[in-house]
Protein backbone atom coordinates (compact mmCIF):
# COMPACT_ATOMS: atom_id res chain seq x y z
CA UNK A 1 0.00 0.00 0.00
CA UNK A 2 1.00 3.63 -0.52
CA UNK A 3 1.32 5.95 1.95
CA UNK A 4 0.07 9.69 0.62
CA UNK A 5 1.16 12.62 2.63
CA UNK A 6 -1.65 15.53 2.06
CA UNK A 7 -0.73 19.63 4.05
CA UNK A 8 -3.63 21.76 4.11
CA UNK A 9 -4.08 25.25 6.02
CA UNK A 10 -7.60 25.12 7.52
CA UNK A 11 -7.95 28.60 8.25
CA UNK A 12 -5.95 32.30 8.95
CA UNK A 13 -6.59 35.05 11.01
CA UNK A 14 -5.61 38.48 9.90
CA UNK A 15 -5.73 42.09 10.32
CA UNK A 16 -8.44 43.56 8.06
CA UNK A 17 -6.62 46.98 8.65
CA UNK A 18 -3.61 45.82 6.52
CA UNK A 19 -3.95 42.14 5.65
CA UNK A 20 -1.49 40.97 7.92
CA UNK A 21 -2.07 37.37 9.03
CA UNK A 22 -1.54 36.53 12.75
CA UNK A 23 -2.90 33.19 13.41
CA UNK A 24 -2.29 29.60 10.85
CA UNK A 25 -4.07 26.67 11.24
CA UNK A 26 -2.96 23.72 9.57
CA UNK A 27 -3.30 19.80 9.14
CA UNK A 28 -1.35 17.24 7.57
CA UNK A 29 -2.80 13.59 6.85
CA UNK A 30 -0.90 10.64 5.98
CA UNK A 31 -3.10 8.08 4.35
CA UNK A 32 -2.58 4.73 2.40
CA UNK A 33 -4.37 3.96 -0.31
CA UNK A 34 -6.82 0.55 -0.92
CA UNK A 35 -9.02 -0.89 1.35
CA UNK A 36 -9.45 -0.74 4.41
CA UNK A 37 -7.59 2.74 4.44
CA UNK A 38 -5.31 3.81 7.23
CA UNK A 39 -5.01 7.26 8.43
CA UNK A 40 -2.61 9.43 10.74
CA UNK A 41 -3.16 13.24 11.07
CA UNK A 42 -0.84 16.03 12.68
CA UNK A 43 -2.18 19.53 13.10
CA UNK A 44 -1.58 22.88 15.24
CA UNK A 45 -1.92 26.57 14.81
CA UNK A 46 1.16 28.50 14.27
CA UNK A 47 0.74 32.24 15.53
CA UNK A 48 3.02 35.08 13.85
CA UNK A 49 4.00 38.68 13.86
CA UNK A 50 4.09 40.59 11.03
CA UNK A 51 5.88 43.73 9.78
CA UNK A 52 3.90 45.42 6.73
CA UNK A 53 6.68 47.57 6.03
CA UNK A 54 9.50 44.61 5.58
CA UNK A 55 9.77 44.11 1.45
CA UNK A 56 8.82 40.44 2.43
CA UNK A 57 5.29 41.64 3.47
CA UNK A 58 2.63 39.31 1.55
CA UNK A 59 -1.12 40.99 2.39
CA UNK A 60 -3.64 38.35 3.39
CA UNK A 61 -5.57 38.55 -0.50
CA UNK A 62 -2.56 38.16 -2.15
CA UNK A 63 -1.57 35.02 -0.19
CA UNK A 64 -1.38 31.51 -1.32
CA UNK A 65 -1.58 27.83 0.26
CA UNK A 66 2.23 26.88 -0.77
CA UNK A 67 3.15 30.28 0.68
CA UNK A 68 1.72 30.11 4.14
CA UNK A 69 2.32 26.51 4.05
CA UNK A 70 5.96 27.33 3.95
CA UNK A 71 5.72 29.40 7.01
CA UNK A 72 4.26 26.56 8.78
CA UNK A 73 7.48 24.13 7.91
CA UNK A 74 9.55 26.94 8.92
CA UNK A 75 7.86 27.13 11.98
CA UNK A 76 8.25 23.21 12.47
CA UNK A 77 11.70 23.14 12.17
CA UNK A 78 13.83 22.42 15.64
CA UNK A 79 17.38 23.04 15.92
CA UNK A 80 19.06 23.27 12.97
CA UNK A 81 16.31 21.71 10.72
CA UNK A 82 15.71 23.64 7.11
CA UNK A 83 12.08 23.98 6.24
CA UNK A 84 11.99 21.07 4.13
CA UNK A 85 13.44 18.71 7.06
CA UNK A 86 10.71 19.60 9.41
CA UNK A 87 7.96 18.53 6.62
CA UNK A 88 9.65 15.42 6.22
CA UNK A 89 9.87 14.82 9.84
CA UNK A 90 6.34 15.24 10.29
CA UNK A 91 5.54 13.28 7.15
CA UNK A 92 8.03 10.47 8.70
CA UNK A 93 6.35 10.40 11.60
CA UNK A 94 2.98 10.00 10.68
CA UNK A 95 3.84 7.73 7.61
CA UNK A 96 5.18 5.40 9.98
CA UNK A 97 2.06 5.55 12.49
CA UNK A 98 -0.17 4.69 9.39
CA UNK A 99 2.46 1.60 8.36
CA UNK A 100 1.89 0.27 11.48
CA UNK A 101 -1.85 0.21 11.52
CA UNK A 102 -1.31 -1.91 8.20
CA UNK A 103 1.04 -3.99 9.56
CA UNK A 104 -1.35 -4.74 12.72
CA UNK A 105 -3.64 -5.23 10.55
CA UNK A 106 -2.24 -7.87 8.44
CA UNK A 107 -1.30 -9.67 11.63
CA UNK A 108 -4.62 -9.86 13.51
CA UNK A 109 -7.39 -11.00 13.49
CA UNK A 110 -10.34 -11.51 15.06
CA UNK A 111 -13.69 -13.91 16.04
CA UNK A 112 -14.01 -17.08 18.01
CA UNK A 113 -12.41 -20.29 18.12
CA UNK A 114 -15.67 -22.10 18.23
CA UNK A 115 -17.68 -20.63 15.99
CA UNK A 116 -17.74 -21.25 12.13
CA UNK A 117 -16.41 -18.57 9.92
CA UNK A 118 -18.92 -16.76 7.79
CA UNK A 119 -17.96 -18.96 5.07
CA UNK A 120 -18.20 -22.35 6.76
CA UNK A 121 -21.72 -23.98 6.78
CA UNK A 122 -23.54 -24.34 9.98
CA UNK A 123 -24.27 -28.24 10.63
Amino acid sequence: MAITCTWSVTDMTHMDSDGGVILVRWSMVAASDGEPSFTATAGGKENYTYDPSSPDFTPYANLTESEVLGWVYSSLAEGDETPEEAKLRVEAERTAKVQGQIDRANTEASGLPWAPANDDPVV
